[in-house]
């Protein structure tokens, strides 16, 4: 049995913006992001961790390193565990793209989830190319508990999968930047633990 933590990453300047970065923008975290790394290295305190696991974009970076450096861990950085490529939203406020982010979300919701944007990714295409780099990472170690910092919208497709909701219903998990999502993986399945954990933000507020 392993305990895995599948966390988003901090707060940056367009998550605050409610920017879409998807995968093309490599932003850094903000002030409030940084403050939430520290309390999320401060809740895995109890825990043993032997790795911590990475995107190829430095808000994942950034929001792991202190973990990392606190327990002497290299980094590891795996592109295929990048945000889905949102396309052509990519870069704009969903204030005033909202019809097209709606149209987006009902083509999920309806079951649609081979539909991608215009040059962007469907779920199904990022759940492959994320669950796959998981499973390899997965099966390259034995009992070794280990830290994901990863994605929003990465975060639901693959636990909407690994739970058994199905990525018609990723809109069903919950998150928010600094969350913690505890899951076991046994005999090759997940199994949350706790999903969505932000007591350890709640001063940062």
């Amino acid at each position: 049995m392993r305990q895995l933590f599948f966390i988003r990453h901090g707060e940056t300047d367009n998550n605050k913006a409610g920017i879409i970065q998807g995968r093309s923008i490599d932003a850094s975290i903000n002030e409030m992001g940084k403050r939430q790394a520290e309390a999320i290295k401060n809740a895995l305190r109890p825990y043993e961790i032997h790795r911590v696991v990475a995107s190829g974009l430095r808000r994942t970076h950034e929001t792991v390193e202190p973990i990392a450096s606190e327990r002497g861990l290299v980094v590891e950085k795996y592109s295929e565990l990048d945000e889905i490529n949102f396309g052509i939203l990519e870069g704009q406020s969903f204030k005033q793209i909202r019809g097209d982010v709606f149209e987006v979300h009902e083509q999920w919701m309806s079951g649609n989830v081979t539909y991608a944007p215009n040059n962007g990714e469907s779920p199904k295409e990022a759940f492959d190319r994320a669950n796959a780099k998981v499973t390899e990472v997965l099966n390259s170690s034995e009992n070794e508990n280990i830290v994901f910092m990863i994605h929003g919208r990465l975060t639901r497709i693959l636990l909407s999968e690994w739970l058994g909701y199905g990525l018609k219903n990723m809109h069903k998990i919950e998150h928010q930047n600094g969350a913690i999502n505890h899951l076991k993986w046994i005999d090759g399945s997940f199994e949350a633990v706790q999903l969505n954990m932000t007591a350890h933000l709640s001063e940062l507020a």
